[in-house]
């Protein structure tokens, strides 16, 4: 998976007379930058009211991730892959998203996604400012 975070500044019609300006960060799934600014402009057009401007986009590294709709937040672990190869353990540390409501839900959620793959998870921080992770397939 090839994501990029894109943080962008745009008005947010709120249904009031006076708009919102808003900065949000989405993680949107694909190969160029033209490709993802045009995939999140179409996820989220109709919350838009005038301009929008993208403030920054970098490719980030994305292990896995587990969407849960019912959940509000998005929470950044940090977790090591283990191997053992000739009695030699080896250690990887890779990325995970996980979206749940409080970080007890999102540890729960990455040890039922991770299945029986030896990991450890090193630490888990709510990551306030990504609103959404967008993929290019659905």
């Amino acid at each position: 998976m090839i994501f990029y975070e894109l943080k962008i500044n745009y008005t947010r019609q709120t249904g009031e007379d006076n708009p919102n300006g808003v900065n949000e960060t989405y993680f949107v799934e694909g190969l160029t930058i033209a490709d993802v600014e045009e995939r999140l402009l179409s996820e989220i057009q109709r919350y838009i009211s005038g301009d929008w401007d993208t403030k920054s986009c970098k490719q980030v590294q994305v292990y896995d991730y587990i969407a849960n709709p019912e959940a509000e937040k998005w929470y950044k672990a940090r977790v090591e892959l283990i191997t053992i190869d000739n009695d030699k353990e080896t250690r990887k540390a890779v990325n995970v998203y996980a979206q749940a409501n409080n970080i007890t839900e999102a540890n729960k959620a990455i040890h039922q996604a991770m299945g029986n793959d030896d990991f450890e998870v090193t630490s888990i921080t709510c990551s306030k400012k990504l609103v959404d992770i967008i993929r290019a397939v659905k």
